[in-house]
């Protein structure tokens, strides 16, 4: 695999970002076994939480070494602490997620595919929400959407210690109830649409804070949707997710899968 850092110039934001990526090659080194063929490769949007940045997924967990089995490019992009939205003071962080870095990729790494069918996106905490909102509002750019402890409903989280930076990026409680950032409820707009949907994949510790917010969001829709959902002990920490990242790659919908989530 090669390991990539690409410094570029964000229009929508207006200023330089930074994204990592990984790219599957024909010879990947000892120990290092992985898939690299003719077709258009696979890809992965891998988003960060809201205290790290682009390179926490690379110096946190092994996703290299996991992506390298399945011939899978991850793109993992830096946001700040922007929580994927356009902020009410600040940033379009949102028009950037769901339009320009898409646009760049493929502008910047052609032999990346642009099908649905291989384009995938997961996240952690902040990154989770990010990922069910991109999942949600593009479904038909993406074939799977996966959520590692995500912050799935910012609207119940609105009194709670993040208080202050939700007024900052969304507003009032008010302002984002019904919003483009309330995931519930724009999640009852998409079934209703009828429009085909990406595969869902929740995963959130039992002993995390995030847990309640993560099993009411499942119970809600998981009769209703194509919901994967798997908890195990664990808290909001690196050691869960870099288990539950590896068990994601292999449940994502890509040739090379070819063994079942363990």
């Amino acid at each position: 695999m090669a390991l990539i850092h690409v410094n570029f110039y964000s229009q929508t934001l207006g200023m330089q970002r930074s994204m990592d990526v990984i790219m599957p090659q024909k010879s990947n080194g000892i120990g290092q076994e992985g898939i690299a063929g003719e077709e258009k490769i696979p890809v992965l949007y891998l988003l960060h939480g809201a205290s790290d940045d682009h390179t926490i997924w690379q110096r946190r967990t092994s996703i290299e070494r996991y992506a390298v089995e399945k011939g899978l490019a991850v793109v993992m992009p830096a946001t700040d602490l922007g929580f994927y939205a356009d902020m009410k003071y600040g940033y379009d962080f949102w028009q950037f997620f769901s339009k320009e870095i898409y646009e760049l990729v493929h502008e910047f790494f052609p032999s990346i595919s642009t099908e649905r069918k291989d384009t995938f996106v997961a996240g952690l905490s902040m990154g989770g929400f990010g990922t069910l909102k991109l999942g949600i509002m593009c479904p038909e750019r993406f074939a799977a959407a996966a959520s590692l402890s995500g912050m799935v409903d910012p609207v119940s989280w609105y009194e709670k210690d993040l208080n202050k930076q939700f007024q900052l990026i969304y507003g009032t409680k008010e302002e984002v109830t019904g919003s483009i950032n309330d995931l519930p409820y724009q999640m009852e707009q998409l079934i209703a649409s009828g429009k085909e949907m990406p595969k869902f994949y929740m995963t959130c510790g039992t002993e995390d804070f995030l847990y309640p917010m993560n099993v009411t969001f499942r119970d809600r829709f998981k009769d209703r949707i194509d919901l994967t959902y798997h908890e195990e002990p664990g808290i909001h920490e690196w050691g869960y997710w870099d288990r539950n990242i590896r068990r994601i790659i292999d449940w994502l919908p890509i040739k090379a899968n070819e063994k079942e989530v363990k």
